[in-house]
């Protein structure tokens, strides 16, 4: 049985729909949301806050390794974020239609 996935990406405000459009024009993934968010967060031992974009991106498990591979050479950030998580349910339609899109 194929296996889903997300990958949560955050990208600078204004950043994302380049990164958004490329994974999808290239069958890496099949839909991109994306939406602002403010970030929190240690870099370099000092308390930072961003205004960023949040990418959810939803493909095949087996494409996830090469999605993560083309976020990094499109992505501005240095350690971009890139969290994977299974989806353990769905609509069968909407989670075939996610199979047929990438690839």
């Amino acid at each position: 049985m194929t296996e889903f996935v997300v990958v949560l990406c955050t990208a600078p405000a204004g950043g994302a729909e380049n990164i958004a459009k490329a994974l999808v024009e290239e069958r890496l993934a099949a839909c991109v949301n994306v939406g602002a968010v403010r970030s929190y967060f240690i870099w370099e031992e000092k308390l930072c806050k961003d205004a960023e974009e949040l990418l959810i991106i939803k493909t095949e498990q087996r494409m996830a390794e090469r999605l993560m591979a083309r976020i990094r050479e499109l992505h501005s950030y240095q350690l971009p974020e890139m969290i994977m998580l299974k989806i353990a349910g769905g609509d069968e339609r909407y989670l075939q239609w996610i199979g047929q899109s990438v690839g």
